[in-house]
This record gives structure tokens, sequence and C-alpha cells, in this order.
């Protein structure tokens, strides 16, 4: 993600920000234009400053989940993000409240770098055949069945106890992964929505029943085969987790999510200019000078060149501190090429 600065006094601002620290004034983020605008307010919305152009913010900023703006004399309510939800929970109930605040945090990100990508976002209401909606439900109380988050033709569910740090890492302990968080969710869970509308329905199904199998084979059988006797031999061969080699469809929505995952986090290495030079390495493999923008490139060699040196620096990092590696996973050559399919579909949506 880039880095974005208040239009009063310069100081740097984050992404999720409302106000300036430094000066105070308001700020809202515009997603036509991927900007951060300060703001003064006029006449019971705001005006951009050195600016005449008039907004107001989004509904959801006075619940405490969105800082988008919307222009002031639109009849929309909810931002371009927003607009998806189609589900929320009862926010009278405190814990609700904050934990799908904590979602709209992941889901607000995701939407950032599917709007730079410049991928297709319709929403339910204005496409209810292919439109994207989002519900976030929290578990009934027990005995009842826990909510699966997941997909289904457009609509995303997400179970709101995956916001609460420990019921997570719990879920993840559980399900040996190395990895489990909300904006990873967001991304998995939209790569099985745009295969469907960049693959699916575009007849194109050839191209990657080449490069990661046949989703015709049973996906249920394919799943419980995962759960019940794990994943084959030597999978990291060919696959960018464990349970990407569950069924062709996971395999794509977890490159899928690893893509997205490499796209912004390059942005924000940019964004903050990094260099990697490690003073005693003898191979410039382990070089990268991160100074281009990654939504922009022409192959994934290119990202690929940058995202290794960039996580071997940042893992060491956090080994350091006595955490786990940051991006604990492996790009075989096999998945790379899987990162490259997605790269040119992402490029040639059509």
């Amino acid at each position: 993600m880039r880095l974005f600065r208040c239009r009063n006094c310069g100081q740097t601002v984050f992404f999720e920000n409302k106000t300036c620290g430094d000066c105070g004034f308001a700020l809202g983020f515009l997603a036509s234009t991927q900007e951060m605008l300060t703001l003064k307010p006029q006449g019971g919305a705001f005006r951009q400053i050195k600016s005449l152009h008039r907004f107001r913010y989004c509904d959801n900023e006075a619940r405490g989940a969105c800082n988008w703006l919307i222009p002031a004399d639109s009849t929309d309510r909810f931002c371009i993000a927003c607009q998806h939800n189609k589900v929320i929970p009862d926010l009278s109930i405190p814990e609700y409240l904050t934990q799908w605040q904590r979602m709209e945090i992941a889901k607000h990100r995701l939407f950032y770098t599917l709007i730079v990508l410049g991928l297709p976002l319709s929403n339910y209401i204005d496409d209810p055949v292919h439109g994207l909606a989002f519900e976030f439900l929290a578990d009934p109380p027990l005995p009842g069945p826990r909510v699966l988050t997941g997909h289904d033709e457009g609509l995303i569910t997400i179970n709101l106890a995956e916001a609460d740090d420990a019921m997570r890492e719990k879920f993840r302990a559980e399900m040996g992964e190395p990895y489990r968080t909300l904006l990873g969710h967001f991304r998995h869970e939209t790569g099985h929505y745009f295969w469907d509308i960049l693959l699916r329905d575009t007849g194109r199904l050839d191209g990657f029943r080449a490069m990661f199998g046949d989703e015709r084979l049973g996906y249920a059988g394919a799943l419980q085969a995962h759960y019940r006797e794990g994943p084959p031999p030597n999978w990291e061969q060919s696959y960018i987790s464990a349970y990407a080699a569950a069924h062709p469809w996971e395999d794509f929505a977890e490159c899928w999510a690893h893509y997205l995952h490499i796209i912004d986090t390059l942005e924000t290495a940019s964004a903050f200019g990094l260099r990697i030079h490690p003073r005693d390495a003898k191979r410039r493999l382990l070089h990268a000078d991160i100074v281009f923008a990654p939504h922009k490139v022409d192959t994934i060699d290119t990202l690929v060149a940058s995202w290794l040196p960039l996580t071997i620096a940042v893992n060491s990092l956090n080994r350091s501190m006595g955490m786990g590696d940051l991006y604990p996973f492996t790009l075989a050559p096999k998945v790379i090429e899987k990162l490259g399919f997605i790269h040119h579909l992402v490029h040639q949506p059509v």
C-alpha cells in the first residue's frame, strides 16, 4: 500500500486514519483516485482543502468501521467497499461491533488492492447474478453448528470469531496452518469469486486445468480426503500450502491470496523506499531495490525477484524479535508458474 500524507501539514498518515494526529484535520479515503484527502467541514459535509470538491463519509463511518468518502451530491449511503455488505451482525452487542470493525479494516485493505489492480467489482444489488457480497455471522449458541467461512456464487461468509485473535490462533493450530489472518481470509475467498468471474464465466478453463488440475473432480470428496489423509508427499514442490493440494479450486484461491499478499506488501515496501543489500551476501539473488509499482509490472519474475529477498529479510527481523516468520512459505518453481498464470489473468481479465 502506498504512503499517504496530510495535505495540510505534510504529516504521514495511515490508511485507517480519520484525523491527522499532527494538525487535527479530518481525513478520508477517495477510492476513485486512491488518495487520502484532507477535509474541512462545510455545510453538513466536507470540502477538500485547496479545492471546491465536497464529500461526505460513508454511513459506516458513524459505526467506526469506515473512513471512505462519497461525493456530497451522491445518492449512495455507502462507499464502494461497504456497498458489498449483505449481512452485518447485531451491532448493539459490543463484542460483535468490535469484531465487525476489525473485519472492515481487513476488507477495506482488500478492496484497496482490488481497485488498484482494476478488477471488476460489481455489487450484489446492481448485479444480482455476478455481484460480490459479504455476510458477517456469529456462531449460534452451543450445541449449534459453527459458521463456516467460505464462498458460494459470489456470497462470501466470514465467521465473526475470526476477528478474535485467541480464537483465530486456536483455529490455526487445530488446522495445522502456518498463517491465518483476517486479510488472508478475505483474499482467499475472493480468489473463489474471481475464479468464477475471470475463468468460469469467460470459458477460459483449458489453461486453468493445465496449470491447476481439473476442478470437475469431486470437491466435497477431495476435501474429506485432505482432512483425513493430509496433503500428498512432497506437496511443497507444487503447492503454496498444504491446503492448496486439496483441490484445484483451493489451489487457485491460495495462489490468488498470495498474489495479493505480494502486490500489496511490495507496494508498501516501495513506498518506504526499501532496499535489500545484505553486507555479507555474495550472491546478487539476495539483493533487491523495490522502486517500482508492483501492480504495473509486465511479468511475475519482476515481482518474485524482489519478493524473495524481502521475505528473507523480514523473516530474519521477526526471528530477531523472537517471533515466527512473517511469511512462512516457499515459492517453488511450479508455484511461481501458478502465480504467473494469475498475474496474466489479472492483467488480461477478458
